[in-house]
């Protein structure tokens, strides 16, 4: 039976469904792979108004949380300066960053890679593009600096890296359209929650279990014990205000002991990043929650 033509026309106008936005960067310790045994965990979304994540990374549980229950309020910060503009760019500047990516795209090989990777622009988008050109086509999507705060990671081996998922970027930007975006040190988030209507969710470097996973930070400033000391202490102090906190780390004995006087449950995730492969594989790690 062949359709009229009006009903023709309005089959072939019907925009295709946007996709929800997703993490647009490869990130090392990402939980989008976890999220499903996150889920249990989260608060009830009926019970807070107000999302804070200080340790932004790749924004796994926040576009997560954004898809499934539309935050109304949401504050996204990071020590990364580099990172923090990303976001910013692609809230504000996501055309303008596709276009740049587009130029890298076309351009890429060895060489251009190391050339990209050595220099500053000069611009937040060149930077930002710069930034998702380097994280889509150096090794393991990993993120690290030198003592100076340059980025020195190798090329990756990748035969067609996705330098630039437009409609990724853009389903992120829509996303992240009313988000508070700052850099500042995670305990700033003291200054902000309060009360029992906000919800903190902290992702900081997570504790080494052995010498070989002694990764601790993916900027200049490194995250040791005594950090891991003074988070344990801003979970604690903003538990004590009635504020919804939760925490993934590592599952050993100096986390566990850190936070037993809360919830502490056990996630199994899988270790990505390691130089030889035979040591990647299932591992356990802790979702610590104050309710």
């Amino acid at each position: 039976m062949l359709c009229s033509p009006a009903t023709a026309n309005i089959s072939t106008v019907n925009p295709p469904p946007i996709s929800p936005a997703r993490p647009f960067l490869k990130w090392a310790g990402g939980k989008g792979r976890v999220l499903p045994q996150y889920q249990p965990y989260f608060p009830e979304f009926s019970t807070f108004s107000k999302y804070y994540e200080p340790f932004l990374g790749g924004g796994a549980v926040f576009f997560y949380l954004q898809a499934t229950n539309a935050l109304s309020s949401a504050y996204l910060t990071d020590i990364n300066e580099e990172l923090v503009n990303v976001y910013r760019c692609i809230r504000d500047e996501v055309e303008a960053v596709v276009q740049q990516l587009e130029q890298h795209r076309d351009n890429h090989d060895r060489d251009y890679y190391y050339h990209i990777r050595a220099i500053i622009p000069s611009t937040p988008v060149q930077r930002a593009a710069r930034l998702l050109y380097l994280n889509k086509t150096c090794f393991n999507g990993l993120y690290r600096e030198n003592s100076q705060g340059r980025f020195n990671v190798p090329l990756g081996r990748y035969k067609k890296p996705n330098i630039c998922p437009t409609a990724v970027l853009q389903a992120a930007a829509r996303s992240l359209q009313s988000v508070h975006l700052s850099v500042s040190p995670f305990d700033r988030v003291l200054e902000q929650a309060h009360t029992s209507q906000d919800f903190v969710y902290f992702d900081p470097p997570y504790h080494p279990i052995s010498p070989t996973s002694n990764f601790t930070g993916y900027s200049r400033y490194s995250f040791q014990a005594e950090d891991q000391i003074r988070l344990r202490d801003t979970f604690a102090m903003l538990a004590s205000r009635g504020v919804k906190v939760m925490l993934s780390n590592s599952d050993c004995p100096f986390i566990q002991e850190l936070y037993q006087d809360f919830q502490i449950h056990t996630i199994s995730a899988t270790r990505a990043i390691n130089s030889k492969a035979s040591k990647r594989g299932k591992i356990t790690e802790v979702l610590v929650t104050s309710y």
